[in-house]
């Protein structure tokens, strides 16, 4: 993808999460995102096939860089964030929610919140499996692994779902201790 091409995906990005900030999903239009975009129909069409496939993409956007990186074994990667982090994928993920890259807190506490928690959720499920291992000690034997997955999956989007509506005032170390704990 070119300059051009990457500027104009980020304010079709940007100018759907405004709309995401401020309306229900299902609210919001193609023309609304065109125009806060100030982009063509044709443009935006070239993009992303449906606004469906816009909330995808964006989601993707957002939570796939940590994803990609332990999937790759880099540290170094990009998408919409840049970052050099060693830390665990988990304290390196608060980390970044800290940061508010992307203002993905708005999205993560706007009233869509629910959609971009699943996307998080499907996602964040394949980063648990490669991590298992941090949690073989916890794990009962009786349990099925996709459901001990599920469950790992589950508390960390608890986990900060009660961060952010509690002011995100632990700090992301703290944070994830207090994850390590519940799981």
């Amino acid at each position: 993808m070119d300059r051009r091409q990457r500027k104009t995906r980020e304010a079709i990005f940007n100018a759907f999460i405004t709309l995401l900030a401020k309306k229900d999903f299902s609210q919001i239009t193609v023309g609304e995102i065109i125009r806060q975009a100030d982009v063509g129909r044709a443009t935006f069409y070239s993009h992303f096939e449906t606004k469906d496939f816009l909330l995808k993409e964006l989601c993707e956007e957002l939570f796939c860089h940590i994803f990609d990186s332990t999937k790759n074994g880099q540290s170094q990667h990009k998408h919409i964030f840049d970052c050099d982090e060693k830390n665990s994928v988990f304290l390196h993920l608060f980390q970044h929610l800290q940061k508010n890259d992307n203002n993905i807190l708005e999205l993560l506490s706007s009233q869509n919140n629910e959609l971009f928690l699943w996307y998080f959720k499907m996602n964040l499920q394949k980063l648990v499996v490669s991590q298992l291992p941090l949690f073989e000690a916890r794990k009962n034997e009786k349990l099925p692994d996709s459901f001990w997955v599920n469950h790992i999956a589950y508390t960390f989007v608890e986990t900060v779902r009660w961060w952010i509506e509690n002011g995100m005032k632990e700090s992301p170390e703290t944070i994830t201790e207090y994850f390590y704990l519940a799981v």
